[in-house]
């Protein structure tokens, strides 16, 4: 198993794209892999023939642990089906065996293949396949993909016999039920539960995290312990945002059209350069600063968060901010996106306003040094020159790491970007 990301620690098997005796050719995608962060593909550094498979779908493998067998068309591999018969089930993602290196992923992302003196190396066979719930404890032991499978599909996972490790349900479980018509209810269908389920304590059932879930559990929490964090609220009139939107987009085309949130980077990327400790990063012993505005911007999926970077915002106009961020976000959903595609921002916005949510905080992403939370719009009385009137104000929430950002530096940089929504041609400036 390759590096995939650069957070990863270990990859689940989405599929094989070639089957057990296909030959391939060097940069041949050989199977796709579910990370912490996005599907990637697994490539060839150079051609052979896959032997045979030692992950199914379905099933993980940490850092260098082996997933198939590649060599020459007709090779004896019994040897090496004999030793991971002997020590292989043992063998801890941190004994990998001593002619294992792990390979850097190739450019664009994609993973290589291992170097020659490793490509025979064999993990642990998967346990035979039970009942899903035979886990020795009356669990369900489901991967993340087959359960998202069952749920939109409306399968009840408990008629479902797991092939996985330990009776696992995977996603070939879930393929071969709609396959071939397997048993189907109401997903919204209340479940029936036994007496002993529900004697003594609520009932429940446990689902493996999902990688990217983990990842953002552990990254959150060294987030809110050790950096000092301080928030400031700002409220901004969106009047005028909201007229200029409505103008650019009766000249655009249906597929093309300006948001709101696409404003909201570009106000955010002008204001950075002005104010470079917010574009900035604690280093330890320095304070790095950042030459133009990579801005991440949240986008939520099935999995959790995952923030596409978009590149030199400050550099780019709103068109182009637009069509960035619809495309990352597509990759996002898709689960296709690279690592360079998500890592590297200098400064992240999330919003929670076509939600409905009208304020909130939300926790820096290390090593960034802030965050700006973006509530909804709504039609609010304010006072003007003495009279009640209505305006559209949008509150806006930002999380300043103090070891960056001084309580003043925050302030003036919301200063400089509120006068950017509200006076939108200070953008052209």
């Amino acid at each position: 198993m390759p590096k995939l990301s650069p957070t990863m620690e270990e990859g689940q098997i989405a599929r094989w794209v070639i089957n057990e005796g296909d030959a391939f050719a060097a940069n041949d995608t050989l199977a796709e892999v579910d990370t912490d962060k996005a599907t990637m593909e697994m490539t060839a550094l150079s051609g052979g023939t896959l032997l045979k498979i030692l992950k199914p779908a379905g099933d993980t493998a940490a850092l260098g642990e082996a997933i198939a067998i590649i060599g020459q068309k007709g090779e004896d591999i019994s040897a090496l089906i004999d030793e991971v018969s002997k020590n292989g089930s043992s063998r801890s993602a941190e004994e990998k065996p001593k002619a294992v290196a792990e390979p850097e992923p190739s450019a664009g992302g994609k993973a290589a293949e291992p170097a020659e003196e490793v490509r025979k190396e064999v993990p642990a066979q998967a346990s035979q396949s039970k009942a899903a719930t035979d886990s020795g404890n009356g669990r369900m032991i489901v991967s993340p993909i087959a359960a998202r499978m069952a749920a939109d599909n409306g399968i009840d996972l408990r008629t479902i016999a797991g092939s996985g490790p330990n009776g696992r349900i995977i996603k070939r479980d879930i393929e071969e039920a709609l396959a071939g018509g397997g048993a189907k209810k109401d997903a919204t269908a209340a479940k029936a539960f036994t007496a002993s389920t529900i004697v003594g304590a609520s009932a429940f059932s446990d689902e493996p995290t999902s990688k990217m879930r983990q990842v953002i559990a552990t990254r959150l929490a060294e987030s809110i312990g050790p950096i000092p964090t301080f928030y400031l609220t700002v409220e901004i009139e969106m009047d005028n945002v909201l007229a200029t939107r409505k103008q650019m987009n009766a000249t655009l085309g249906d597929d093309a059209k300006i948001s709101v949130n696409d404003i909201i980077v570009k106000a955010a990327a002008m204001a950075l350069l002005r104010h470079p400790f917010v574009n900035a990063s604690y280093q330890d012993k320095v304070i790095r600063f950042y030459e133009q505005a990579d801005i991440g911007i949240a986008v939520a999926i099935d999995e959790g968060l995952i923030t596409p970077v978009v590149r030199g915002a400050n550099l780019k106009g709103l068109a182009e901010i637009s069509a960035e961020i619809r495309d990352l976000a597509a990759k996002a959903k898709a689960k296709k996106l690279q690592p360079e595609e998500y890592t590297g921002a200098t400064f992240s916005i999330s919003n929670l306003g076509m939600m409905g949510i009208k304020e909130f905080t939300a926790v820096i992403n290390p090593p960034e040094a802030a965050i700006i939370a973006v509530g909804a719009t709504t039609p609010t009385p304010v006072v003007r020159d003495g009279e009640v009137t209505v305006r559209n104000i949008m509150h806006v929430t930002m999380s300043c790491d103090h070891r960056v950002v001084d309580g003043a530096t925050g302030a003036k940089f919301l200063q400089t970007f509120k006068q950017a929504l509200e006076t939108p041609a200070m953008m052209l400036l």
